[in-house]
């Protein structure tokens, strides 16, 4: 977590960012948020981690996600409802560092969120998994976000969800993929610099 000074650096409702010991800015966890919970999974936070990046699962335990579809690398494209009722919209993911954290934020106008999620290895072995959402809605919709039944109705749909999660990934005992890469202000990061491309198709460099 953020130290006070830091935190009061930050724009508000955003997660800003913080420099680690090891000198990589990453981004800071939210400092307002409507929603915070926190369940422990009996895995490693490597298998916990890696099914988590699985979004196209994310059916098969939600009782919401109906599907996901990969747009491009960083952008997912989400299909939640009950009953008939549908409503898609597309996420991006703009901070991801493996085995420890992921931050994400709504590409929509109305309503719109963000939030994080944080993995941190328990005492016992398993992980600790920590889901953190910021709704961030427009017009009326902001009146209902604002209510304190709507952030419980929304914390007790996202402990619902990790409470599926938790069952899911320890009924499998490992998991059934894993996307490693890190994310930084919603461009993938490359362990190389890629060669330098002519502006001009199929002309040499140099």
């Amino acid at each position: 977590m953020a130290h006070e000074d830091d935190a009061q650096q930050a724009v508000p409702n955003t997660p800003g960012t913080r420099t680690d010991s090891d000198g990589v800015t990453r981004r800071r966890p939210l400092r307002e948020r409507h929603v915070e919970e926190t369940v422990e999974v009996a895995v490693p936070v490597r298998t916990a981690y890696n099914q988590w990046t699985q979004f196209k699962t994310f059916p098969r335990f939600s009782t919401v996600v109906r599907g996901v579809e990969q747009i491009r690398s960083t952008v997912t494209a989400w299909t939640v409802g009950y009953g008939p009722l549908r409503h898609r919209f597309a996420v991006e993911i703009v901070e991801q560092d493996p085995d420890a954290y992921m931050a994400w934020r709504a590409l929509e106008q109305n309503p719109s969120h963000q939030g994080e999620v944080e993995f941190r290895p328990t005492e016992s072995g398993g992980t600790a998994i920590t889901v953190r959402m910021l709704l961030e809605p427009q017009g009326a919709a902001r009146i209902l976000t604002s209510s304190s039944r709507a952030v419980r109705l929304t914390a007790r749909l996202v402990h619902g969800e990790l409470m599926n999660f938790k069952q899911f990934i320890e009924g499998l005992g490992q998991e059934g993929g894993a996307w490693r890469g890190t994310i930084r202000n919603g461009r993938v990061q490359h362990d190389h610099p890629e060669p330098p491309r002519s502006r001009v198709a199929q002309w040499p460099v140099g």
